[in-house]
Formats: C-alpha cells, structure tokens, sequence
C-alpha cells in the first residue's frame, strides 16, 4: 500500500498561479507536480540586503550593482549593434553593454532601479568601471504590489534559470514558489529517517525548500554560492542517498539470483599459469583475486575491472574466463568494434596457444559473410567453441550458447548493460557471471553513479616491460622539428601517428569535431551564462567539450586538418615515408583495410582523427604527435597518448599547439606533461567540465540530478554512500517501522519513475 498524496503531488496546472497553458510548458521541462517545481532551486544569488557600491568595485570580480537608469543608448558599429546603458549611485557611475543588444532597445526609461550581475571591467574612457553583458533585473517601484518588492528588494533573493521566456522568469517564479511554500508550510511529509537527519545535523524537509529558495538573514552569500548552507546540504545529500540506495538494492538483488559457483582447484590454477605471458603485477593478482572470490559464489558476478590504458586488463580477463572454461563452461568477451573484436581473438589464441591444452577460440562480428557466420553459431549452440569473441553480433537472437558461464564486456558505459545478457542465458539456467573492463579512468565520484550496482575492482600499475610515454609540448611553428624527429623514429624501423582535430578544412558538420571550441573570445567568455543558455549555446556541435561561446570564425580558418596535412605531408616532409589516412567518413571496410596495414607495418606515418583513440594496438608505433591539442579534451589526449608505448622501446608523445591556446587548455596541457596517471587526469577533467559532459557520461545513464552536483558534492556522496548501505543492511533501533516503509515508499514512487533504480512491487 503506497502513502496518502500529499500537497506536494499536487498536479503543477492546479499550483496556483499557474493553470492548464503555463502548465503545459512546464510539463515539457519536466515540471509535472508542486514537488518539481519546489526542486527547481535557483541556479544564484543576489544580495540585494548590502548591495555593492560603485566605488568599491575591483577589476576581474563578479559583483551584484543595485543601481538607478540614467540614459540608454543603441550604438551601430561595424561588426554589430551594442546597447549602452548608463546607470548610477549618486555622483558615481558606469557603464554596462550588450553585443547585438538591438532587443534591449525601449525596455528601460531613467529613473528606474536595476539590479545587475556581471564581471566587472576597467572602463578605458573613463575611470570609472564597466560591465560587458551582465545580467539583469528591474526592480519594483514605489507603486508595485508589496509581495513583489518583499521578494525582490532588502533580502537575499534567488535568480532562476527561465522556465520559458520572460513569461516565465524570476519574477514569476520567486512568486509562484512563494505562495507554494507558504500553503504548505508545516505539511511537507519527511522522506528522511530523523535518526539519520539528527546525525548529519541537517534540517527538516520543508525547512530546507524553504531555505533553499528563500535564505534566512545571516545567510552568507558565499556559502549560498558554494551549496553549503544547512538547507542545500540536506536536499543534496536527499537526492543523493536515494540514488545510493536503488543502487545498494540493485546490488543486492543481483546476489540474490541463482548463478554458477565456479571451483578454482589445482587444475584450474595450472591451466592459468601455463598461459601468462610473465609475472602478474601486484594489481593484476589483487584483480584476479577479487574476481575469482566472486565466481566462486552460487550467485552472478556483476564486477567492473577498471584500469588504465595499458594496465594489462585483458590479461587479467582471460584469466577469468579460463576458470569458467576450466569448469566446463563457457566464456564470452563482447567488444564495441570489429578491429578490438579481432585484436581480442588474435591475442587470446597467441596466448592460448602456450598451453598444452586444445582450447576452441571463435570470432564472430557483422562482417563474416552468411556461410562463415552458421558456422560459428553452431560451434556456440553445441558447446565446441568454448571462448567466443565479437561484437554486438553476439546478442543476435540466433546465437546460442550451449553453456555460457562468464560474459566480458570492453568499453561499455552504460547502466542498462547488464539486462542485455538476458538475452545470451538459457530459460531456467543460472545467469552467467558478467565482468565490465574500461580503460577509461574514471574517477571515483562517478563510478559510485555509472557503475554503483557493480563492486570494482582497479589495476593501478603497469605490467613490467611497458617504458613510461615522454610527453612534450611543442609550438606549432617548430612543426618542421617535429617531422624531423618522426623521420628518425621511422628509420629506426619505428611508427608513428599524427592526428588531427578535424577531417578538412572549417566545415561546421564533421562528424568528428568532438574537441574544444576555442575556449572562447575573452571577454564573451569572461561573462557567465545560465546553464539554460550555455546549453543552447551548444546546441548543434555534436562534440563540444567545453561549450559556452561561438568560436571566431578566422579561428577555424587557422585549423590544420587531416586530410590537407596528409597530402602536404606525404608530398613534402615525409615524401619517402609510406604515409596513410584513416578518418570517420571512410566506410568500415576502407577503415579496417587501413588500420590492417598500419599493424602490419606496411605504414610508417598514419594520418588521423580520433578514430583511432579506442582499441588499436600496434606495439611498433612510438611516436604520437596530437596537432592542436589546445583543441582536445584531457579524456581523449590521455588516450591518444596510450596508442604508443605498447611495446619495450621509448615512446614519445608530442603535442603541438596552434596559435591561440585559452587559459583552460594551458591547464590541460600542462597536466598531460605533468603526468601519465590516468586517475589523476581524469579527476582534474571533472572538475573542469564538470559531470554533464565527461566522458560523455548524459548518454551513458548518468542520472540528471534536480540539486546535486557529482564534482561539488563528493563528501555528501560519500556520506550518502555510508548512510544507504547502513539503512539498507539492518534496521536500526533509531529508525521506527513507519519511517523505513516511507523510504522505501518514497524511493519505488519516486525514484522508479526517475532512474527505473528499482523494481516496483
């Protein structure tokens, strides 16, 4: 039986103020109940109780002005029409401008009262300081309703992202929430045991939205900005333990279904240590171990193998699946391309080849033609191939397996991953163990999301053998030096890769712009935009990694692209080397023939763009030269790097730069020759994209949280973490009955319909 509704599952078109066509345009954001508009939260803000004064304003700094309108003014220049206005306090004054501020004509009038946001610049006409696009607000006079200037003028007051239009802008919404919270005040149902609240010394539920949206005196501005007021923390650390605990249930429930309890006896163990290839590292056997620990269990494994490029995941995964083999069962390695798909075949029979057994390894991908591809699906059905390797072909419908025991899964970032191998178990039959391997290192904040239902295990040193990458940054007019140096790595019977940002030329519909738009003109970029506004900034470019501003155009005219350099390069600095071109719009066979010919040695110099950042290995290739690589995000430079030292000799990768390099891209640079910890990288690309965009992570399932930020909150995930685990594990004395059936009402009513966390019922 669920809870009684409440207040705040009020449909949002009979929240007052609203009605059935406003509604309509928040149902389309998602706004659906009162409860959803109260976890709007405002995305900042203003003091308006101590604005600042004129002349208190320093350069460089983000202020909140409350000023009076004396003059406007619509400038035409050359490049574009700016909107001037002059506002003022007193006998001081400054000056603020909008680009292409043609929209703002005839919105103001002197003697009005504005409030604005912005970075403050130094004015060069004038002593005074400026403002370039601020944001802004006009504030009620004297004859505006009281409600309104109790809401905007003399307090802290939010600002939020526009729900659709000026319609529906912070003035509305300060309004709307208002009156919400005001007719809900005392009746908002706690979602949260008070034990738990007591210890974390947060506040109640309805004390919080109403903080939240509406600070209380002594409120600092600081810690309102930061999200670490008492009321942001709780609503923060709610949307976050309810996250953790569908992940813990998940978990839970996946140990509870009947699986394969695998034995490592004698037997199993020799078959191991017949086919390494040298000593396992201290990581590879604490991996293997916690692997093996799982198989051993009567219920499925759902384990995520995580290591760095050129950790020796593979290695490790064979293991693995020679237990299962050595059982009696077999084993499957799923690969997202038919190059890694081949690389995983031809290596694991290299490898199995040193044993003195007979193992039956089998490659089944989209291209093997009809006759070839019965073939190998009736090896699997009747168990003689006991090692299957492929790509998504194998979870055709027409594949079966006689006895499947484990499944690998490489480079998958998806939650919903594991539903699919439903599809390659036998009805009535215990499920298969399933490992995940990513050599995408991805921090730990996110693996608590992306990977919560999954235990981890983490190879975090280098096989011996594996020489560190000398990594360099070079300008982009000593290009000549560096081809020079590619020259001598080839006649040391050595290859090499150059990639480039783009396909041709400063075409806007590349399939693979995926680097960064000029981390934007300086002063546009200077100024903040909402996030509504930055998304839509973006919106178009299928990759940009750093969204925010549109890149000048002389900007993309400067970009030296693949297939220009690959016919300048093989007809002038490289002339006498075999030079090749690999890029997304060949068709995959062209692609396949090219990247054969480059691990066959047949190619001294490939030519590329990111094609090639996932699942090539050519242990001969020691030299990656990355052009423009202000333009690429730290994720994709990291691995480009780990393409080459895959064998024993040095390895060098050198990233050359155009001729503008923005301060962020200074920063990743920086951190590329600073170090090759893939971890350590990937924490610092976090921070700086922040979680929206890493690593692709909003189409890989990562949950779009209404209050929580992954990168700001990872001491509340944390404790979110600890608290869910704790609840879900035993009851505590603390906690009545009735409070853990509301969490586990809330969490199947709420949360199913969000993250499909758990199963209803």
């Amino acid at each position: 039986m669920s809870a009684p509704p409440s207040k705040l599952d009020t449909p949002i078109t009979y929240v007052r103020g609203v009605g059935p066509r406003v509604a309509k345009t928040l149902e389309e954001k998602g706004i659906l109940v009162a409860e959803d508009l109260l976890y709007h939260l405002p995305f900042r803000y203003e003091d308006r109780q101590h604005p600042r004064s004129l002349d208190e304003l320093k350069p460089g700094e983000m202020a909140s002005v409350i000023a009076e309108i004396r003059g406007t003014a619509l400038l035409r220049t050359k490049r574009m029409p700016i909107f001037e206005m002059t506002v003022g306090q007193g006998n001081l004054a400054m000056k603020c401008m909008w680009f292409n501020g043609t929209y703002l004509q005839g919105r103001f009038h002197a003697g009005q009262t504005i409030a604005l946001f912005g970075k403050v610049e130094p004015s060069r006409s004038t002593r005074n300081m400026k403002m370039i696009q601020p944001q802004f607000e006009l504030l009620p006079g004297a004859g505006e309703d009281e409600e309104t200037r109790l809401l905007e003028v003399g307090r802290i007051t939010p600002v939020y992202e526009s729900l659709g239009g000026s319609i529906l802008a912070s003035r509305w919404q300060r309004k709307v929430i208002f009156r919400l919270l005001e007719s809900i005040r005392g009746a908002v149902p706690e979602c949260l045991p008070h034990a738990i609240l007591d210890r974390l010394g947060l506040p109640d539920r309805g004390t919080a939205l109403a903080h939240a949206h509406f600070p209380p005196d002594g409120t600092t501005q600081t810690a309102l900005m930061e999200a670490r007021t008492p009321a942001q923390r709780r609503l923060i650390f709610e949307e976050l333990f309810y996250l953790e605990l569908g992940l813990e249930l998940k978990r839970r429930k996946g140990h509870k279904q009947p699986g394969v309890a695998f034995a490592t006896t004698d037997q199993v163990r020799g078959a191991i240590r017949e086919v390494l290839p040298f000593h396992p590292t201290a990581a590879q056997k604490r991996a293997l171990g916690e692997i093996v620990a799982d198989m051993r269990e009567p219920h499925p494994m759902r384990r995520l193998l995580q290591g760095d490029v050129g950790s020796g995941k593979t290695i490790v995964a064979l293991q693995a699946m020679l237990v299962a083999i050595e059982n009696g069962y077999q084993a499957a390695m799923m690969a997202p391309t038919e190059i890694l798909a081949t690389q995983h075949y031809l290596a694991a029979r290299k490898l199995l080849s040193r044993s003195s057994k007979d193992y039956k390894v089998v490659l089944l991908t989209g291209s093997l033609d009809q006759d070839r591809k019965r073939q190998v699906r009736g090896q699997i059905y009747r168990g003689e191939a006991q090692l299957v390797i492929g790509t998504h072909a194998l979870i055709e419908e027409k594949v079966e397996f006689a006895r499947l025991g484990l499944v690998v899964v490489d480079e998958q970032h998806r939650f919903g991953v594991l539903q699919r191998f439903r599809l390659m178990k036998k009805p009535n039959e215990a499920e298969p163990d399933v490992l995940v391997m990513t050599a995408t290192p991805i921090p730990r904040t996110l693996a608590l999301t992306l990977y919560g239902d999954l235990d981890a295990s983490v190879l975090d040193e280098l096989p011996p053998g594996r020489t560190p990458i000398v990594t360099r940054r070079v300008a982009g007019e000593r290009q000549e030096d560096v081809w020079e140096f590619v020259r001598k790595q080839v006649a040391q019977q050595r290859q090499a890769y150059i990639v480039y940002p783009i396909i041709e030329g400063a075409k806007d519909d590349q399939p693979e712009l995926d680097f960064a738009a000029a981390d934007a003109d300086a002063e546009v970029a200077s100024t903040p935009l909402p996030a509504k506004k930055a998304r839509k900034s973006a919106k178009g470019k299928k990759a940009l990694l750093f969204p925010g501003a549109e890149e000048p155009a002389a900007a993309k005219q400067d970009l030296r692209s693949a297939t220009e350099m690959y016919d300048q390069l093989r007809g002038g600095a490289l002339r006498d080397l075999r030079v090749g071109l690999l890029h997304g719009r060949l068709d995959a066979d062209e692609k396949d023939v090219v990247m054969r010919r480059f691990q066959r040695g047949e190619i001294d110099v490939l030519v590329a763009t990111t094609v090639i950042e996932v699942g090539v290995d050519v242990p001969n290739a020691t030299v990656m030269v990355v052009d423009h690589a202000e333009r690429f995000g730290l994720a994709q430079l990291h691995q480009l790097r780990g393409r080459v030292g895959r064998g024993a000799a040095k390895s060098y990768c050198i990233l050359m730069t155009g001729k503008r390099v923005s301060e962020q891209a200074e920063e990743r640079l920086a951190a590329m020759v600073r170090t090759q910890n893939g971890f350590e990288l990937a924490e610092l690309d976090l921070a700086m994209r922040g979680p929206g965009e890493f690593f692709g992570t909003r189409q890989a399932g990562l949950p779009g949280f209404r209050v929580a930020n992954l990168v700001r909150d990872r001491d509340l995930l944390e404790l979110a973490k600890q608290e869910a685990s704790r609840f879900a594990s035993a009851p505590e004395d603390s906690i009545t009955e009735a409070e853990r059936k509301r969490v586990w009402d809330h969490l199947r009513n709420a949360w199913q319909r969000r993250y499909g966390l758990m199963e209803a019922g």
